[in-house]
């Protein structure tokens, strides 16, 4: 078994921890786009491909957004509206 020095391990250990961080940031987007398709889908029908890859695309902050604006958008027109 080689030797690991210390600053070897911290290295180790620092790369877990921001894998770990990048998988659950992924995961956390992964989520939300998908509970907004299905949002946006109930409400206005079957959602185009480009509004698909438009909400995979998306950070989580602007996923949020959007999550909000469909509880009074009339059309998907207002949800993805950059105005306001």
């Amino acid at each position: 078994m080689p030797y690991i020095t210390s600053a070897e391990r911290f290295g180790i250990e620092k790369g877990r921890q921001q894998g770990l961080q990048q998988g659950l940031q992924q995961g956390l987007q992964q989520g939300e786009v998908a509970l907004l398709q299905r949002q946006l889908s109930r409400r206005f029908g079957p959602l185009p491909d480009a509004v698909r890859a438009r909400l995979t695309s998306a950070s989580i902050d602007q996923l949020e957004t959007w999550a909000i604006r469909v509880l009074d958008a009339e059309s998907l027109n207002e949800v993805f509206d950059q105005r306001e």
